[in-house]
Protein backbone atom coordinates (compact mmCIF):
# COMPACT_ATOMS: atom_id res chain seq x y z
CA UNK A 1 0.00 0.00 0.00
CA UNK A 2 1.26 3.55 -0.90
CA UNK A 3 0.80 6.21 0.50
CA UNK A 4 2.08 10.24 -0.59
CA UNK A 5 2.50 13.48 0.78
CA UNK A 6 3.21 16.85 -1.01
CA UNK A 7 6.96 15.88 -1.25
CA UNK A 8 7.32 12.00 0.00
CA UNK A 9 6.08 8.45 -1.85
CA UNK A 10 5.22 6.27 1.64
CA UNK A 11 6.29 2.56 -0.52
CA UNK A 12 6.69 -1.10 -0.19
CA UNK A 13 9.70 -2.39 0.22
CA UNK A 14 11.55 -5.38 -1.78
CA UNK A 15 14.26 -7.06 -2.91
CA UNK A 16 15.14 -4.09 -5.44
CA UNK A 17 15.36 -1.57 -2.26
CA UNK A 18 18.36 -4.08 -0.69
CA UNK A 19 20.77 -1.15 -0.83
CA UNK A 20 18.84 1.32 0.49
CA UNK A 21 17.71 -0.45 3.48
CA UNK A 22 21.72 -1.45 3.89
CA UNK A 23 22.91 2.12 4.12
CA UNK A 24 19.72 2.81 6.45
CA UNK A 25 20.02 0.31 8.58
CA UNK A 26 23.40 0.33 9.22
CA UNK A 27 24.30 4.24 9.57
CA UNK A 28 25.95 4.99 12.75
CA UNK A 29 24.41 8.03 13.64
CA UNK A 30 20.86 6.44 13.04
CA UNK A 31 21.99 3.33 15.08
CA UNK A 32 23.55 5.68 18.07
CA UNK A 33 19.70 5.80 19.62
CA UNK A 34 18.64 2.46 18.40
CA UNK A 35 19.92 -0.74 19.94
CA UNK A 36 19.82 -3.49 17.28
CA UNK A 37 22.47 -5.55 15.37
CA UNK A 38 23.27 -3.68 11.81
CA UNK A 39 23.36 -5.57 8.74
CA UNK A 40 27.11 -6.01 7.13
CA UNK A 41 25.80 -7.01 4.29
CA UNK A 42 23.34 -6.91 1.19
CA UNK A 43 22.02 -10.37 2.41
CA UNK A 44 21.47 -9.27 5.70
CA UNK A 45 19.25 -6.44 4.48
CA UNK A 46 17.65 -9.03 2.25
CA UNK A 47 16.89 -10.82 4.94
CA UNK A 48 15.57 -7.73 6.95
CA UNK A 49 13.68 -7.31 3.94
CA UNK A 50 12.11 -10.83 3.33
CA UNK A 51 11.21 -10.49 6.94
CA UNK A 52 9.43 -7.53 6.83
CA UNK A 53 7.48 -8.76 3.54
CA UNK A 54 6.11 -11.36 5.39
CA UNK A 55 5.10 -9.82 8.60
CA UNK A 56 3.07 -6.98 5.85
CA UNK A 57 1.60 -10.48 3.91
CA UNK A 58 0.49 -11.32 7.95
CA UNK A 59 -0.94 -7.95 8.54
CA UNK A 60 1.92 -8.03 11.47
CA UNK A 61 2.81 -4.66 10.13
CA UNK A 62 2.16 -1.96 7.81
CA UNK A 63 6.01 -1.19 6.56
CA UNK A 64 7.17 1.35 4.17
CA UNK A 65 9.94 2.82 2.36
CA UNK A 66 10.38 6.84 2.10
CA UNK A 67 11.10 8.41 -0.89
CA UNK A 68 11.39 11.99 -2.28
CA UNK A 69 8.55 12.02 -5.16
CA UNK A 70 11.46 12.72 -7.81
CA UNK A 71 13.94 10.25 -6.61
CA UNK A 72 13.46 6.19 -6.40
CA UNK A 73 15.97 5.71 -3.95
CA UNK A 74 14.58 5.59 -0.17
CA UNK A 75 16.10 8.11 2.50
CA UNK A 76 14.12 6.71 5.53
CA UNK A 77 11.55 4.02 6.59
CA UNK A 78 8.49 4.54 9.03
CA UNK A 79 6.08 1.76 9.90
CA UNK A 80 3.01 1.00 11.94
CA UNK A 81 3.62 -2.20 14.25
CA UNK A 82 3.69 -4.34 17.69
CA UNK A 83 -0.93 -4.38 17.42
CA UNK A 84 -2.64 -4.87 20.55
CA UNK A 85 -4.50 -8.39 20.22
CA UNK A 86 -7.62 -6.11 19.86
CA UNK A 87 -6.04 -4.21 16.70
CA UNK A 88 -6.62 -0.95 18.58
CA UNK A 89 -2.55 0.32 19.56
CA UNK A 90 0.12 0.38 17.32
CA UNK A 91 4.02 1.34 18.01
CA UNK A 92 5.07 3.61 14.72
CA UNK A 93 8.75 3.50 14.63
CA UNK A 94 10.58 5.44 11.88
CA UNK A 95 14.15 5.88 11.00
CA UNK A 96 15.57 8.64 8.20
CA UNK A 97 19.01 8.66 7.35
CA UNK A 98 21.13 12.11 8.71
CA UNK A 99 21.27 13.95 5.53
CA UNK A 100 17.76 14.49 4.92
CA UNK A 101 16.93 15.31 9.14
CA UNK A 102 16.11 18.79 10.00
CA UNK A 103 14.11 19.51 6.70
CA UNK A 104 10.51 18.28 7.84
CA UNK A 105 10.69 14.82 5.90
CA UNK A 106 9.66 12.62 8.81
CA UNK A 107 7.50 15.25 10.35
CA UNK A 108 5.49 15.08 6.80
CA UNK A 109 5.96 10.70 6.74
CA UNK A 110 4.67 10.75 10.17
CA UNK A 111 1.43 12.81 9.50
CA UNK A 112 0.30 10.31 7.14
CA UNK A 113 1.11 7.17 8.81
CA UNK A 114 -0.76 9.38 11.99
CA UNK A 115 -3.77 9.36 9.41
CA UNK A 116 -3.85 6.30 7.82
CA UNK A 117 -3.67 4.56 11.95
CA UNK A 118 -6.53 6.74 12.64
CA UNK A 119 -8.48 7.02 9.78
CA UNK A 120 -7.95 3.85 7.90
CA UNK A 121 -6.99 1.39 10.43
CA UNK A 122 -9.58 2.90 12.90
CA UNK A 123 -6.41 2.68 15.64
CA UNK A 124 -7.47 4.23 19.17
CA UNK A 125 -3.86 4.76 20.07
CA UNK A 126 -0.41 4.77 18.86
CA UNK A 127 2.64 4.47 20.90
CA UNK A 128 6.08 5.73 19.95
CA UNK A 129 9.09 4.19 22.08
CA UNK A 130 12.26 7.00 21.54
CA UNK A 131 15.86 6.98 23.24
CA UNK A 132 15.71 9.65 25.91
CA UNK A 133 18.41 11.51 24.38
CA UNK A 134 16.92 11.31 21.62
CA UNK A 135 16.11 15.24 20.66
CA UNK A 136 15.05 15.02 16.81
CA UNK A 137 12.61 12.22 17.57
CA UNK A 138 10.75 14.00 20.92
CA UNK A 139 10.62 17.10 18.99
CA UNK A 140 8.75 15.13 16.47
CA UNK A 141 6.82 13.45 18.60
CA UNK A 142 5.33 16.47 20.61
CA UNK A 143 4.91 18.31 17.49
CA UNK A 144 1.93 16.03 16.51
CA UNK A 145 0.34 16.21 20.79
CA UNK A 146 1.99 12.96 22.39
CA UNK A 147 2.35 12.81 25.43
CA UNK A 148 5.62 11.50 27.33
CA UNK A 149 4.21 8.39 29.50
CA UNK A 150 5.82 9.56 32.62
CA UNK A 151 5.40 6.03 34.57
CA UNK A 152 5.62 3.83 31.42
CA UNK A 153 8.86 1.75 31.35
CA UNK A 154 10.66 -0.17 27.83
CA UNK A 155 11.38 -3.84 29.25
CA UNK A 156 14.93 -4.13 28.86
CA UNK A 157 15.73 -0.77 27.18
CA UNK A 158 15.76 1.10 30.10
CA UNK A 159 17.36 4.33 27.71
CA UNK A 160 13.72 4.31 25.82
CA UNK A 161 10.92 7.05 27.32
CA UNK A 162 7.02 6.23 25.72
CA UNK A 163 4.67 8.21 23.82
CA UNK A 164 1.13 7.69 23.24
CA UNK A 165 -0.98 9.73 21.33
CA UNK A 166 -5.08 8.67 21.16
CA UNK A 167 -7.56 9.55 18.26
CA UNK A 168 -8.72 12.96 18.41
CA UNK A 169 -6.38 14.60 21.21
Amino acid sequence: MKLETERLVLKPIDESYVDDILKIRSNKITNQFVKRIPPKTNYDALDFILTIKKRVENKETFYWGISLKDQTNLIGTICLYRFSEDRKEAEVGYELLPDYHRKGIMSEALKAVLNFGFNELYLDEILAFTNKFNENSKSLLLKYQFILEEGRKDEGFPENIIFSLKKNE
